[in-house]
């Protein structure tokens, strides 16, 4: 047993080689004080019923109670442990966002990219059954993206406006912008209590970063960060009307 480590780790998988090299790597780990594993989502409830454990190492494809299925069984929990999925698909990405799991790890699992869900599980949840971080978490919920290969966890907060492209969704950010999959419409209804509003059939837009509202030859467009994207007639009137609320709430303040 690691005796300067400090997390407690539960890593759960179906597939007893899958799971041995996760819990080869967890082992190895100098943060890690204790782990145990579990082959399916009965085992896993039972351990962590018999004691507390501050990181789920999850697979998603699993018989019986999936791992997505046991995330929303642990965000129940009076003290929710922190989740990271380790799958060897990325079609479960976008639901992952909606659970707030702190990282998205493909397989086949290395060391360097384990050692990383780790540093952000204690970088986002230094204690993770403290209300405030929990209240956090819940807040500003995290969306998977990739980059280079590796899947990063981009908060929420950090997207400026949303393009549709197809089936998929570009998020601009103020550093750049990322491809994810999941459609403008789902993303519209997820958001819409965090003030993201939709201005075109292709576009959504952060409410509180609108810099203008300008009648153009060809109609309105919002200024965002200096880019000019377009608004439908249809969703003209409706944009004012929240412009405006928006604007004696803050004076109201």
């Amino acid at each position: 047993m690691n005796t300067t480590g400090f997390l407690r780790v539960l890593a759960v998988d179906d597939e007893p080689p899958a799971l041995d090299e996760l819990a080869y790597h967890l082992r190895a780990d100098p943060r890690v004080a204790r782990l145990n594993t579990a082959g399916d989502a009965t085992e896993a409830l039972r351990l962590l019923r018999d004691g507390d454990v501050d990181v789920v190492f999850l697979d998603i494809r699993m018989p019986g109670l999936d791992g997505m299925e046991l995330a929303r069984v642990l965000r129940r929990f009076a003290r929710p442990p922190a989740i990271v999925f380790v799958t060897a698909y990325d079609d479960g990405a976008v639901d992952a966002f909606d659970l707030g799991a702190t990282d998205y790890v493909r397989k086949p699992v290395r060391a360097d990219r384990l050692a990383e869900s780790l540093r952000r599980v204690i970088g986002s949840r230094v204690v993770p059954s403290h209300p405030a971080a929990l209240a956090r978490a819940e807040e500003d919920p995290t969306i998977p993206i990739e980059l280079a290969g590796t899947t990063r966890m981009l908060p929420r907060s950090a997207v400026r406006w949303v393009e549709a492209q197809g089936d998929y969704a570009r998020l601009h950010t103020a550093e750049g912008s990322h491809l994810v999959r999941v459609s403008l419409a789902t993303l519209a209804e997820r958001w819409a209590d965090a003030g993201f509003v939709r201005v075109h059939r292709s576009y959504l837009v952060q409410l509180k970063l609108i810099a203008e509202l300008r009648l153009v030859n060809s109609g309105y467009v919002v200024v965002i960060d200096g880019t000019e994207l377009p608004v439908s007639r249809r969703h003209t009137r409706e944009l004012k009307d929240k412009l405006v609320r928006a604007a004696k709430q803050d004076w109201s303040r």
